[in-house]
């Protein structure tokens, strides 16, 4: 995409971290490997992958459907389980996401958190099912069909999620989509981008999207917990990955806002992730071990509410 925003952030980035950062999608940060990039070949990886969906979903009732019906057979081979975490809605989620997933040939539960634990508590809750359960990696797909399964499935056919300890979707790098996407907010995230990215010392071109995948084995030590539970722990999640020296690789995303109802409070986001990139800079080890979090780290749990089992074959 021409896009002038994207190609000056790429050179802003770049001045910042005095050499250029490789921030189109192809390339892949493994500074404790050495390894600036890494092919696209596909990577032998373990003998069997056990890849989770986790679907977070707060009032999607009206996308929870189209979210689904991209999920092609071929695409559905790709997991192990599904996991959607639903936050408490109140506008019929539930029942759409069971119709959404009533035909699909995968194993889907779906839970409510015990309490509202907020996006980032949701995602406490998927990793540890994933860790408790065996599984090598998580795909967050966000419910509200800002993004496209159809972006990520590509790379995990040819083997990427082996060859990186993080896929992270990006709105703002080479090759991404936005549509519905102001201008004003475009240019916001850069700037912030440039920010995390100088306080992490690493290239960061896009602070959290709806699309992502983890390797479980990163984290086995649940540091997650600590983490902040509202919109800002994507926030404090990249730069426990940038302070971990873990590999990471953007690729890019299309993202759309149409129907979606937003909970981000723009002003006082943009007021919080100052405050986190300001902390971080000053001390970075001491404000990453900091708790951050709501509850405590044994409280984040889910009750079942239904559950979908892998269709028998014809």
């Amino acid at each position: 995409m021409n896009d002038p925003l994207h190609h000056a952030g790429e050179a802003l980035l770049a001045h910042a971290l005095g050499k250029h950062p490789h921030t189109d999608a192809s390339a892949t940060y493994a500074p404790s490997r050495g390894e600036p990039n890494m092919a696209d070949a596909p990577s032998p990886g373990p003998a069997v992958d056990r890849l989770l969906l986790f679907v977070p979903m707060y009032n999607c009732a009206p996308q929870i459907g189209r979210v689904f019906a991209r999920f092609t057979p071929s695409i559905q081979r790709l997991f192990a389980g599904a996991l959607i975490i639903d936050n408490g809605s109140h506008d019929g989620s539930v029942e759409a996401a069971i119709a959404a997933t009533a035909e699909l040939d995968l194993p889907v539960s779906l839970v409510r958190n015990k309490e509202n634990f907020n996006l980032g508590g949701s995602h406490k809750v998927a990793f540890n099912h994933a860790l408790d359960h065996g599984y090598t990696h998580v795909v967050v797909l966000h419910g509200d069909d800002q993004a496209d399964i159809r972006d990520i499935a590509p790379l995990l056919r040819r083997g990427l999620h082996r060859r990186a300890d993080c896929l992270l979707g990006s709105r703002f790098g080479t090759g991404a989509r936005r549509e519905g996407y102001s201008t004003l907010r475009t240019a916001g995230n850069w700037a912030f981008n440039l920010l995390f990215s100088a306080a992490a010392h690493r290239p960061l071109i896009d602070l959290g999207s709806g699309l992502n995948c983890f390797a479980t084995a990163p984290l086995a030590d649940r540091f997650y917990l600590t983490l902040a539970d509202d919109l800002t722990f994507n926030y404090h999640l990249i730069l426990a990955i940038a302070q971990r020296r873990l590999r990471y690789r953007f690729f890019p995303i299309t993202w759309r806002e149409e129907d979606q109802v937003s909970n981000v409070k723009l002003l006082r986001q943009a007021m919080r992730a100052l405050q986190i990139v300001g902390g971080y800079t000053l001390e970075p080890r001491a404000y990453l071990a900091r708790p951050h979090a709501d509850h405590a780290p044994d409280a984040y749990r889910a009750t079942l509410l239904h559950q979908h089992p892998r269709r028998a074959a014809a």
